[in-house]
């Protein structure tokens, strides 16, 4: 039988059983959802890479010592390894992305104790994505300084000096970032709770 037909759960158990290959499929088959799901949170590609590795290590290590019982749904359990991994590196370095205006607006919000369920985890998941579309809205200028100050955490000297504007113009495109972001929720009626 070829092997890249064989479903998820029978190459588990053909790895398990002893069979090498069946770990070399399952990570191929994955890879791209999982690197992307990775990168979508870090936003740099080493980080992106290291996570990625460490979620397969983990996975590795929990098949070898025959701890895996999600029968059936292995690339939910790789998903929550990953997400889990993520929070870590973020709790290391101490730098969640959260972001908070000045009138409680959250645009994200992934702190988390690593003990959610998985509709909580893919409803974050949906949410952030949410997120990212309504940011691909806003106009270029806006859209940079909000990417700068969110993922890269930029102060806004580092921003104006990067984009060529004054500090006060950096700041203004960032409230005007957020009044827009506002207005469209609002428009397209977005709830964006857990």
């Amino acid at each position: 039988m070829e092997m890249k037909n064989v479903q998820d759960a029978a190459l588990v158990r053909q790895y398990i059983d002893g069979n090498e290959r069946g770990i070399e499929i399952l990570i191929t088959r994955h890879k791209q959802r999982i690197y992307s799901f990775i990168f979508s949170k870090v936003m740099d590609r080493d980080i992106t890479e290291d996570i990625f590795q460490d979620t397969f290590i983990k996975v590795i290590r929990t098949l070898k010592k025959g701890k895996y019982n999600e029968e059936g749904k292995f690339l939910p359990w790789v998903m929550r390894i990953a997400h889990n991994l993520v929070i870590d590196h973020f709790r290391r370095n101490k730098r969640m992305p959260k972001f908070q205006s000045r009138n409680d607006f959250d645009i994200f919000d992934v702190i988390s104790d690593g003990e959610e369920s998985m509709e909580y985890e893919m409803i974050t998941s949906q949410m952030h994505e949410d997120v990212r579309k309504l940011v691909d809205e806003l106009p270029t200028d806006q859209k940079e300084v909000l990417i700068m100050r969110i993922f890269k955490e930029m102060s806004f000297k580092e921003i104006a000096d990067s984009t060529d504007v004054s500090i006060n113009t950096a700041l203004g495109r960032m409230r005007y970032a957020l009044i827009n972001l506002r207005k469209i929720i609002d428009k397209n009626n977005i709830i964006l709770t857990r």
